[in-house]
């Protein structure tokens, strides 16, 4: 993949003073994950294009070769080709200078407003071209997105979900780049790497003066943070110029403000708790994986129950984890003894999590990205495989009901699919057949005729 920069402003050239990098030769910037090489396509007075070129080592990235860490589970994967945090990465290391606005030779130009095309492809634009645009028109850009087709041969198969952007302004340089440094990965939505408290910060810095009018910024947010809730709630709040209200916000509402926002009415978050814990009870588990288990509520409902002997809480995101340890620590100790947090992803077998009577996932299988979903069923099924195991889950059938709820939108940004009642069930049957489960599902909450209930559950047992 490739980002490349256009200046008409004359002399053109100065590009290169701007960039740090001569337009006569080529210039290598070695990464974890692989390379980035600046190139300069044109160069003359009047017209000079900087490219950044992208080589991405995938090997590397499945093997964990030097400090790439083994960042995918498969080889055939888009992430050599396609422009993502990876590319922003890059452009953080090579082009560091220039997004921070700083010119030895040239700081006044640096400051100026210049003609300026910036073109990024492919780029994944998960929300469709009109997120792209929703993205960048606010921010003063003339954009132009054009659609990758899958195959220029099989025209009849479609557009792929990559397109091609064109921006245009007159704007400074670093302006530019700070938008395509934050809003690329936004717009791939599958950041590479961990997301923590130093990545808000950066977000702030790189957000200052343009975020926090930004019509999309809740999206932004969610996004640039990998959905991490806290992270999340803090952004916001400091942008909304309340960080001294940001705890207590979040310690008072559930994290996923979206979905809770549409479901209030109806309870289901703790309708949803409730029967699950219940569930478990009545199969007489004593032994039991929350998997997914965010902030532990789940767990706080468990443990009040002597017959849960053993509880384990799974959680990937390790600031949920943190703050699920520390309301956790509020309980009797006889009570603590009985749960252990563990850090880990639920798309990995993990010989830690085997051998138990029974498994929760509640609200998780729709926050995995399709195309990795058998990778969870592998886990947790084939490899753990509990005796028992519970999955709820929303049915889209019911969201033409939510008033609030625009029609093809999911209920929570990350989502990556909701199932009809149709498409639960031929799911859970795939899972008895393939893992040898039998297998029952009932609804979550008040009952439409048309529309069936707000949630789904499938309770599996060996």
């Amino acid at each position: 993949m490739f980002l490349s920069v256009t200046t008409t402003h004359r002399p053109a050239t100065d590009l290169g003073y701007l960039l740090r990098k001569n337009p006569a030769r080529m210039h290598e910037t070695e990464l974890s994950f692989g390379r980035a090489l600046t190139v300069y396509p044109e160069a003359s007075e009047d017209r000079c294009t900087a490219a950044l070129v992208l080589d991405v080592d995938p090997i590397g990235l499945v093997r964990g070769k030097g400090d790439a860490g083994g960042l995918m589970d498969q080889y055939v994967n888009d992430r050599p080709y396609a422009a993502s945090s990876f590319l922003s990465v890059a452009m953080g290391r090579a082009w560091r200078e220039a997004i921070a606005g700083q010119s030895k030779d040239r700081q006044a130009l640096a400051d100026a407003a210049i003609p300026l095309a910036a073109s990024v492809t492919p780029l994944p634009a998960r929300g469709g071209a009109d997120l792209v645009r929703d993205l960048f028109v606010p921010l003063g850009y003339e954009v132009t997105v054009e659609p990758i087709a899958l195959d220029p041969v099989r025209t009849d198969w479609g557009d792929s979900p990559y397109v091609a952007l064109t921006l245009k302004a007159t704007t400074r340089l670093s302006a530019l780049l700070t938008h395509l440094y934050v809003l690329i990965p936004v717009l791939d939505d599958r950041k590479h790497y961990f997301v923590g408290d130093d990545e808000l910060q950066k977000l702030m810095a790189k957000g200052d003066g343009w975020l926090e009018d930004h019509p999309l910024k809740e999206l932004i947010v969610n996004r640039y943070l990998k959905h991490r809730r806290s992270l999340v709630q803090d952004a916001l709040a400091q942008l909304a110029g309340d960080e001294g209200e940001a705890e207590t916000a979040l310690d008072a509402a559930p994290k996923d403000t979206a979905e809770a926002t549409i479901e209030t009415p109806l309870r289901l978050h703790d309708l949803r708790l409730d029967t699950v814990a219940q569930r478990l009870k009545d199969l007489g588990a004593k032994r039991i994986l929350d998997l997914g288990c965010g902030e532990a509520k789940l767990i706080r409902r468990l443990v009040q129950e002597k017959q849960f002997e053993e509880i384990v809480g799974v959680e990937v995101s390790s600031v949920s984890l943190a703050r699920a340890d520390e309301r956790l620590k509020r309980l009797p100790e006889l009570q603590r003894a009985r749960i252990t947090l563990l850090h880990g992803a639920l798309i990995y077998r993990d010989q830690r999590l085997r051998g138990y009577d029974a498994a929760a996932l509640v609200e998780v299988i729709e926050h995995v990205e399709p195309d990795r979903l058998d990778h969870l069923e592998r886990a947790v099924f084939g490899d753990a495989r509990p005796d028992a195991v519970i999955v709820t889950t929303p049915n889209a059938d019911y969201n033409a009901l939510f008033p609030t709820l625009p029609a093809g939108r999911f209920r929570h940004a990350d989502h990556r699919f909701e199932w009809t009642r149709a498409e639960f069930e031929a799911w859970c049957a795939r899972i008895g057949e393939d893992y040898g489960y039998r297998w029952t599902t009932e609804p979550l909450g008040p009952v439409d005729d048309a529309h069936g209930a707000p949630s789904q559950m499938a309770v599996f047992q060996r």
